[in-house]
């Protein structure tokens, strides 16, 4: 299933299907297909690195809790996202997609190419995963546990990585640059955060981190996939 790819870095046409808010063209066999689900901050990711790398993608609603779900079977972990090509290996999980688009696009997208401004945005990366994975776990505690099954101290500590996580992102804001499209993945990375403590903690965050609400809002300016690709609430 080879990408469908506009040059330049640019989303693809807005012709044919619409799902999420993304342009995609009408369903093909040669066309990828991305394992998601509406809520998840990864793929969110991902659908806004395609849009930014111009890689048109065709979403595909995943259950990480139905066993019966073939996605166990195209990601062993059973996880999202997983991003499904015609007779090649699935690639899991979002930032190694992240730089499989980057590659599509021709390098340089939404990855600095080398040199310090790779690290650095790689880094940014792994940090805003890790909130996410924090702000999810606490989600997953209440979801899946019994109220006399829940650990206050372990919900304490998952608050913590988040709390760490935004203290240093506000010391330090991803610097811009050093890619071809309007936003690196270490941005994106930090927006989808974001996002999802909008989405499942009530915006809490916005009271005690000014500079990164002022942030947020600039790279919603500059990035109109960030919007497109919102969940509902």
């Amino acid at each position: 299933m080879a990408a469908r790819r506009a040059t330049g870095c640019h989303p693809p046409p807005s012709s044919g299907r619409v799902r999420d808010g993304l342009p995609h063209a009408p369903q093909m066999a040669d066309f990828m297909q991305l394992r998601s689900s509406p809520a998840s901050p990864f793929g969110r990711k991902v659908k806004i690195g395609a849009a930014l790398c111009g890689v048109a993608l065709d979403i595909v609603w995943a259950d990480t809790s139905d066993p019966g779900d073939s996605l166990r079977s195209q990601n062993p972990l059973g996880k999202i996202p997983a991003l499904l090509r015609e007779g090649k290996a699935p690639v899991f999980d979002s930032p190694v997609i992240l730089e499989f688009l980057d590659i599509e696009a021709g390098g340089g997208c939404i990855i600095p190419a080398a040199g310090e401004a790779r690290i650095a945005a790689l880094t940014q990366q792994a940090l805003a995963d890790g909130i996410m994975d924090a702000a999810l776990l606490q989600v997953y505690e209440v979801r899946h546990r019994a109220e006399n099954e829940r650990s206050p101290k372990w919900v304490e500590n998952q608050a913590g990585k988040v709390t760490r996580g935004l203290d240093a992102f506000a010391a330090a804001l991803p610097a811009r640059g050093g890619v071809s499209a309007p936003a690196h993945v270490g941005e994106i990375g930090l927006a989808c955060a974001l996002g999802y403590l909008d989405l499942r903690f009530a915006g809490a965050w916005r009271a005690g981190y000014p500079v990164l609400v002022d942030w947020l809002a600039d790279f919603a300016a500059r990035v109109p996939a960030f919007e497109a690709t919102r969940p509902p609430a």
